[in-house]
């Protein structure tokens, strides 16, 4: 089901003078779903509106020749993040040496939800290094990424809590996404649920079937991740990290190091 329902999204965009700014509304414009751009080049911001998926602004901005990160989408507390990792261990060959502070992990995915009504969540999902193929996106019963993917538990039945009902089919499975033959995909869902329902469950992208009741498994392929909330519209003016001291920019380039989207 596409997205109809419009929600804001804040991008930070480094921006120099009024022609990036022209440079960077004029690409926004010509994407489809996008029906405002407000680019501040004082504050280094660009405010858009529409119903394109964040993923698809990114490399929109990105395709001008700028960098973009994702600052803050719909409105207060109805916003969240899955960062989605391997929790695959390869059993061949020596261990591999991981730095004091580091993760054996790799980032494979990111996962980023804004809930536009009550009754319409938009998740926009996006794998990048992963083999090609058709994976199964969903949300799991738990949050418990102990041993990965076998402890996130079934996939997430979303039983009423008020009524006590149970739903045909579980609220968890979010559909499928197409990997090609780079080994990058990105798929923009609309499902019924709220964003408080889902904070603290286990997002699960996988190329394995579980229509035969198998709990998915830890492999190369098999990304897991917790959803967290993030930052609304206007909710976060950090531009330097107060725990390293590193600034807005700075943190970025470390994350695409790590494989971060």
């Amino acid at each position: 089901m596409a997205a109809t329902t419009p929600f804001q999204t804040l991008f930070a965009v480094p921006m120099t003078c009024d022609g990036c700014v022209k440079d960077i509304s004029g690409a926004l414009h010509k994407l489809q779903g996008i029906s405002k751009v407000e680019a501040n080049l004082v504050e280094q911001l660009v405010a858009i509106e529409g119903i394109a998926p964040p993923s698809a602004i990114v490399e929109t901005i990105q395709a001008t020749g700028r960098d973009a990160i994702l600052r803050g989408s719909g409105a207060s507390n109805s916003a969240a993040v899955s960062i989605l990792e391997t929790f695959h261990k390869p059993t061949d060959g020596p261990a591999p040496i991981i730095p004091d502070g580091e993760s054996d992990r790799l980032v494979r995915g990111l996962a980023r939800i804004v809930q536009v009504s009550p009754t319409s969540t938009l998740v926009d999902l996006t794998l990048r290094g992963v083999a090609p193929g058709t994976y199964r996106a969903t949300i799991r019963e738990f949050g418990d990424l102990k041993d990965g993917a076998p402890s996130a538990g079934p996939v997430w039945s979303g039983r009423s809590q008020k009524a006590g009902s149970e739903f045909e089919a579980p609220r968890g499975a979010l559909g499928t996404l197409e990997i090609g033959p780079g080994g990058h995909g990105s798929v923009f869902f609309n499902h019924p649920f709220q964003i408080w329902e889902v904070i603290g469950h286990a997002m699960v992208v996988s190329p394995h079937d579980e229509s035969d009741g198998a709990a998915p498994q830890n492999d190369e392929n098999t990304v897991v991740g917790v959803i967290a909330r993030s930052a609304g519209m206007w909710d976060n003016d950090k531009t330097v990290c107060s725990c390293t001291g590193k600034t807005l920019w700075e943190e970025r380039t470390d994350e695409v190091t790590k494989g971060m989207l």
